[in-house]
């Protein structure tokens, strides 16, 4: 059995074309379309080529019928060096890891969806007000893992694989759940902010047409994260007026953000003058804070996957059996999942904001 819409999302999966497939496997980009359209079927030699070309197993061709993630639904920030061949690699990825989740839904008990979806009928700032009291996070309490705390309400958090350096987080509902998939390449602070900016979306933006987002709609997530992660009477309580920049660099631990992004935010209240403001940029960016975060705390990580790799393997039930019900490899399967099937660490602390994920495996 062969199912042609593997064959094209394996192949843009590893960001090939038609030619570059064909010329590695000895086959015209005729032959490699018809198969992807069903006209034709490779033969047995010839589909192991393209599975070995594609680092995926047999099995993975002969597998479901599987559709694609429409890019429209996809929140992608609006970045014009992003090659369509990048973007649909990342596409193709994400829609694997959502395979993974279905596998998990069959297997476990998780958290429910509770994502309220107010859209644009009120402002970022209120909009996070908002989250606030339906999360019970209280007003001004700094939130100690954006990951745990997302996937504590249902929201689905996966890794891009590393090739993927251009690709900005991004995020989309599908089948009534929200995803987030992480460029883990980022800084622990940066990566935070991305969970946050991508929380905007799901709910501001949840019903709009997405493709490519518009400057408008990105300046409204960066603020929804800005306030969410930076509550203004948390700094109100304590940043004094006019810091220095060593006390915003002190200071950011408190909230665990850039430092850049407490520099932006206070500005953005009026806390620090325009002076002071391009002043503070140009001394982060002389310390190497513009292109990392030199003194960045631990990066955040899935508690839920963890949990979930941490109870199979108390099981015996190994990786490779996860693995291979997706119809997929180790390497596949673990540049989804923040390289957890591999190092198997146990899941980080959680906070008091936090609600514990309810882990169950489905009888």
């Amino acid at each position: 059995m062969f199912t042609p819409s593997r064959l094209a999302l394996a192949r843009k999966r590893r960001g090939m074309t038609l030619v570059e497939l064909g010329s590695r496997v000895g086959v015209t980009s005729q032959s490699l379309s018809n198969y992807e359209r069903g006209r034709q079927q490779p033969s047995p030699a010839t589909l192991k080529l393209i599975a070995d070309s594609l680092d995926f197993p047999l099995s993975f061709f002969a597998a479901a019928e599987i559709d694609e993630i429409d890019s429209k639904s996809v929140n992608f920030r609006a970045r014009s060096k992003l090659a369509a061949s990048t973007r649909d690699a990342a596409l193709a990825e994400s829609r694997l890891a959502v395979e993974l989740s279905h596998w998990i839904d069959q297997h476990f008990k998780l958290p429910a969806v509770e994502v309220p979806t107010p859209g644009r009928k009120m402002g970022p700032a209120l909009t996070v007000d908002y989250l606030r009291s339906s999360w019970n996070l209280g007003e001004d309490t700094s939130i100690r893992n954006m990951i745990h705390l997302v996937e504590a309400h249902g929201i689905r958090v996966f890794s891009l694989a590393p090739e993927y350096k251009e690709v900005d987080a991004f995020s989309f509902w599908r089948d009534g759940r929200p995803f987030i998939f992480l460029n883990t390449l980022k800084s622990a602070a940066r990566s935070r902010f991305d969970v946050a900016h991508e929380l905007g979306h799901l709910i501001m933006h949840f019903d709009d047409d997405a493709g490519v987002r518009t400057r408008s709609a990105e300046k409204e997530a960066d603020e929804f994260a800005s306030n969410l992660l930076m509550p203004r009477r948390s700094l109100a309580a304590r940043v004094p007026n006019n810091p220095t920049t060593d006390q915003i660099i002190r200071l950011k631990k408190h909230w665990n953000i850039s430092a850049l992004a407490l520099t932006y935010r206070l500005h953005a209240l009026g806390r620090i003058s325009d002076w002071q403001y391009r002043q503070t940029v140009i001394e982060l960016g002389r310390l190497g804070y513009r292109t990392g975060e030199p003194d960045g705390g631990p990066r955040e990580s899935s508690m839920l996957l963890q949990k979930v790799f941490g109870f199979l393997r108390e099981k015996e039930i190994m990786p490779r059996h996860v693995a291979n019900d997706l119809n997929t490899n180790l390497r596949e399967l673990n540049s989804w999942v923040f390289g957890l099937v591999v190092t198997a660490k146990s899941g980080e602390g959680r906070t008091s904001e936090t609600k514990r994920p309810r882990l169950q495996v489905v009888k």
